[in-house]
């Protein structure tokens, strides 16, 4: 059954319209961000050896005597002992950033900036033309929910940047994974502006779903904090043992964040939407004892999310942990962010569920 609302097909031409031109916006800010990292410096390997010899020095030799059979002595140096610090511990700067502090990297820097938020509002718009067009909330599928969610990542994104955060590094990789989204939202997921049936015509479509799409932006953006760190204290570790990283690590690792910086962030937005996801589930649980009468059935959406959630307390539980600091503990947060990730396409598109209902 069908409510009975009529769709303004204009609206939901200009929405489509709308959502095209963000996503030609996004390709001129993808290619920004690209000249950012070309043509700003390329930092050479140093601030961070630096920083981390120093940390490191060797100990100073000390002389053990021992007896030999004729009664002289042998001197021993000490070996040097080189113990990697744990993370946070580092005496590591952060580095310049994109631009690696030059005057034309950094104008290309802004230049991208200033597109992705063009993109952002352009698609923002789309998106509130879309809700306009069937007058309610504009994510009742996953096309509407795709585009909602690289609105919100974006909008996150941006926000911390007002906020001054050193977040400009997210940059090229957030603009890259919503040109991926929107191509597949408009080439797989799209599906035509109609009315909901009657089981999500309810305020919390409003509540539950609406949280769902916040946590989710807020967790990518953790997620790409947790494996750049991954490959920056892979860099930092190599220079600490005396390895020479190669002409990636000089030219791009040595611009990011200090890994401590970027674990610290990654642990800081995850913990502090975790929360929201426990009462994205609650909301979603009581959603269904209205609609269907009963608040858990054990149905592959509500596994999904449940099982998601385990993943980021385990996270949560192993930053607390002696031993399960770091890089341990960023592999249980890729794990967690990928159970997100199938919980939304995996569940939708490749098990039945009673979720199936909204279609793609």
């Amino acid at each position: 059954m069908i409510l009975a609302a009529e769709t303004n097909e204009s609206l939901a031409q200009i929405s489509d319209l709308l959502v095209y031109s963000s996503m030609a916006v996004y390709t001129l800010a993808f290619f920004a961000h690209i000249a950012e990292w070309v043509f700003g410096s390329r930092s050479k390997v140093g601030r961070t050896a630096a920083a981390l010899t120093q940390r490191s020095a060797p100990a100073p030799a000390v002389t053990v005597q021992v007896k030999g059979a004729a009664g002289g002595t042998a001197v021993l140096d000490k070996p040097k002992v080189i113990t990697r610090a744990a993370v946070g511990a580092r005496d590591v700067p952060d580095g310049p950033g994109a631009a690696g502090g030059t005057v034309k990297g950094d104008l290309y820097g802004r230049i991208a900036i200033s597109l992705t938020a063009l993109a952002f509002l352009i698609e923002a718009s789309g998106v509130i033309s879309r809700a306009l067009s069937v007058q309610r909330a504009p994510w009742g599928n996953m096309y509407e929910f795709s585009t909602t969610f690289s609105t919100v990542a974006v909008g996150a994104y941006l926000a911390l940047l007002v906020a001054k955060k050193n977040v400009r590094w997210i940059g090229l990789p957030l603009v890259t994974t919503v040109l991926l989204d929107l191509g597949m939202a408009v080439t797989w997921l799209k599906t035509p502006s109609d009315q909901l049936v009657p089981a999500l015509d309810s305020y919390w479509l409003w509540i539950h779903v609406s949280t769902a799409i916040f946590c989710g932006a807020v967790f990518y953006l953790g997620a790409v904090a947790t494996l750049l760190y991954l490959f920056r204290d892979s860099y930092e570790n190599k220079l600490a043992t005396g390895g020479n990283p190669g002409a990636f690590a000089r030219s791009v690792l040595e611009r990011l964040p200090a890994a401590a910086s970027l674990d610290k962030f990654s642990y800081r937005v995850n913990a502090a939407i975790f929360p929201l996801w426990t009462f994205t589930i609650i909301a979603g649980a009581i959603w269904a004892g209205d609609a269907w009468g009963r608040y858990w059935g054990w149905d592959a959406k509500e596994v999904w999310s449940f099982i998601t959630w385990v993943g980021y307390a385990a996270y949560l539980h192993a930053r607390a942990t002696a031993g399960w600091k770091g890089r341990k503990a960023a592999y249980i947060a890729l794990i967690a962010f990928a159970c997100f990730l199938f919980n939304y396409y995996g569940v939708n598109i490749f098990v039945s569920s009673k979720h199936s209902y909204a279609g793609v």
